[in-house]
């Protein structure tokens, strides 16, 4: 699970099992693990090539969606071989954004289910929408190799190890926090957090941040947070605003855009939304306070542009902040077990669920977490062309990214005010943060940081 690093040029890897949602529609970056070869341009994303329009998108003449390249057989498979496919990837997605290069080897060298040009496609897709963009590649991958079962079936894969497994510890960490051990352990694991936390914004303001303006609306936004307004009106505000501060910056290039096809995924995931919206409704009458948690979690994943760990600022101030339904170290104990799980950070909505309402409320945050941002990329793929060739959104976009910057280090901030500090605590912090600056694996620091914790209190 690494970090959040920059490298010259290219856009922060973002949280585990994530690639960088950077600049949504302004021909984002492919993640950076696999990308740095011909034909890219560092700073704008793939550039014009043989066949090609602008920022790799279907150019002028070409067919709206991309075939295969020439020599390239797309090779048949079932839905069966693509869930037994994400779910050993599910089992081992260790290693952060590295695993969307694994995704890629799997389907297109390994595999043939699409090209090359097609994967590129879906990934800046998945970039421009909210969600881990790791577990929506997979579902892009799954989407155009088996239609939207295939998508299912990838998506459940690869995301199943993940939820049980933190479902499992949480469970021990209810049952044993009280014990002295590990209440030593989960101090040293939440000083890691804080040490996460603090890289991934640095990270995410190298890349995203290049400006005084872009600078600007992200203090603002960290201020606006701590004066305790909603983290939800912030978002839209910033995306309005975003429109009208960056409204001088020039727009990526254009692709030509056409009508688009309504495949035969769409109806189905209109009928789930309904479905959705009618179990939300029989819920509420059931249990109100299971459905406030699963609305909750709902609005959260639609806004969660940039990857999981958007996710968190809202989550800490919803559940923490206003509803006092969890201390705030609880809330980073969380954090901390969801980084020696496989899967995106986001998955800690298992160990709030967990805590919160038992089974039932792991079951509902989970679903709620990672549906909005499933059904998202179904209706949003026929339409890929049309979201990256809009100026608004693109500027939209850039309000939004300053804007998820600040909340994340508002909540940074929030950890470490929460803190009993002392010096063999500021020591492991330090070292925790060099660690992960230098690109050690994210889950060694994780685990370094326990056994040292479990040494040093």
């Amino acid at each position: 699970m690494s970090p959040p690093t920059v490298q010259p040029g290219l856009p922060p890897e973002a949280g585990p099992n994530e690639g960088p949602k950077t600049g949504a529609a302004t021909g984002s970056m492919p993640d950076a693990t696999f990308m740095a070869e011909p034909g890219v341009d560092p700073g704008t994303g793939p550039i014009a090539g043989p066949g090609t329009g602008p920022a790799g998108a279907a150019g002028i003449g070409a067919e709206p969606e991309p075939g295969p390249e020439p020599g390239f057989e797309l090779r048949p498979c079932t839905t069966g071989q693509i869930f037994r496919a994400f779910l050993r990837l599910g089992l081992t997605a260790f290693g952060g954004p590295a695993i969307i290069a694994i995704i890629r080897d799997m389907a297109v060298t390994r595999n043939n289910w699409l090209s090359e040009r097609t994967f590129r496609e879906g990934l800046t897709l998945c970039q421009s929408l909210p969600g881990a963009t790791a577990m929506q590649m997979g579902a892009y991958v799954g989407l155009k190799a088996g239609g939207l079962r295939g998508a299912v079936a990838a998506y459940v894969g690869l995301g199943l190890p993940a939820f049980f497994m933190m479902l499992g510890l949480a469970a021990t960490y209810g049952a044993t926090r009280s014990l002295e051990s590990f209440q030593a352990l989960f101090q040293g694991l939440q000083i890691v957090v804080m040490a996460i936390l603090a890289v991934a914004c640095a990270g995410f303001g190298r890349a995203l941040l290049g400006t005084a303006r872009h600078w600007l609306l992200a203090g603002l936004a960290c201020a606006l947070l701590a004066y305790g307004v909603n983290p939800f009106g912030i978002i839209v505000a910033f995306a309005l605003a975003g429109m009208v501060v960056f409204c001088d910056s020039p727009p990526a290039a254009l692709p030509q855009v056409g009508s688009a096809p309504a495949p035969s995924h769409v109806r189905p995931m209109l009928a789930y939304c309904a479905a959705l919206l009618a179990g939300l409704g029989l819920l509420h009458l059931l249990d109100p306070r299971l459905f406030s948690l699963t609305e909750l979690m709902l609005r959260i994943n639609v806004v969660a542009f940039n990857g999981g760990f958007s996710s968190l600022p809202l989550m800490l101030h919803e559940i923490v902040d206003v509803r006092g339904w969890m201390d705030a170290k609880t809330f980073m104990d969380g954090i901390a077990l969801g980084q020696v799980t496989p899967g995106p950070i986001s998955i800690t909505s298992t160990f709030l669920g967990y805590m919160l309402f038992g089974l039932p409320g792991a079951v509902a945050a989970t679903l709620a977490m990672f549906s909005p941002s499933f059904v998202l990329l179904m209706l949003a793929d026929p339409y890929h062309e049309r979201l990256k060739a809009s100026v608004r959104f693109q500027r939209a976009s850039m309000g939004v990214n300053c804007c998820f910057v600040g909340l994340l280090g508002y909540t940074a901030g929030m950890f470490a005010l929460a803190t009993h500090w002392s010096p063999a605590r500021v020591l492991l912090g330090a070292v925790a943060v060099a660690a992960l600056a230098l690109k050690v694996d994210m889950l060694v620091v994780v685990i370094a940081g326990g056994v040292a914790a479990l040494l040093l209190f």
